[in-house]
């Protein structure tokens, strides 16, 4: 087993097909009644997706440097089941369910001790410098093609 270099970041791993990333609340996370506060669960995710693309190999940073383009959230559905608490240990677990010429769909779920505290479907499209959608390039999309999870997909 590898070890981990205590000046880097931690990081995702795979499970299968499904990413995980672990994620810790801290006072900055939480709004007055000490519970995180919404907008926080979309960082989270953020983390998430950002954590799992570059896992599976994918360059974000040299696209967009490129000028190739940038992942734009289009459509987000989310449903928070039960509230997190400050130094709650977290889990995001990602799972690209829809997989498209431009864009992808990634089922989320933020988890605490298997409970599901947020749930969502995020869709986001490859779009050009200029805004407008474009394919996701070559080498993203057979990276994808392995990470397809073909299992319930659906909210609960």
């Amino acid at each position: 087993m590898a070890s981990h270099d205590p000046d880097q970041p931690g990081e995702g791993r795979f499970v299968e097909r499904e990413h995980r990333l672990p994620i810790r609340v801290y006072f900055e996370d939480t709004d007055l009644s000490g519970v995180v506060y919404h907008a926080n669960y979309l960082r989270y995710m953020e983390r998430g997706r950002s954590d799992m693309l570059r896992l599976a190999g994918i360059d974000q940073r040299a696209a967009h440097e490129a000028g190739e383009g940038a992942y734009a959230v289009t459509d987000l559905q989310i449903a928070y089941r039960a509230p997190a608490r400050l130094d709650d240990a977290l889990v995001v677990a990602s799972r690209l369910v829809e997989l498209r010429p431009a864009s992808c769909r990634i089922h989320q779920r933020v988890m605490r001790d298997g409970l599901i505290v947020a749930d969502a479907r995020v869709t986001v499209a490859f779009v050009a410098p200029s805004g407008r959608a474009r394919r996701q390039p070559a080498a993203w999309v057979t990276a994808f093609g392995s990470l397809l999870w073909l299992g319930d997909t659906e909210l609960r």
